[in-house]
């Protein structure tokens, strides 16, 4: 079962899935399920995000539509 997680001010994907997964590398899981806002890399406050259930297993591919800065980061 999918649950949704609001944002604070100030905090990034891997903090978000540092605090959720427990692992600050499992923000890709957060970051395919919340394609529409790929534009944030700092998000504001209160940003809905779709969290997926923990056992969804990790994609290390990038996919076209990451925005720049984060294909930088894996490329």
């Amino acid at each position: 079962m999918e649950r949704t997680y609001s944002t604070v001010s100030g905090q990034t994907w891997d903090q978000i899935a540092y605090e959720i997964y427990g692992d600050e590398h499992h923000c890709d899981i957060l970051m395919d399920a919340n394609r529409e806002l790929l534009d944030y890399f700092v998000f504001p406050a209160e940003i809905t995000l779709q969290v997926p259930d923990a056992d969804i297993k990790r994609n290390d591919t990038i996919h076209s539509d990451y925005p720049e800065w984060r294909a930088a980061l894996d490329g």
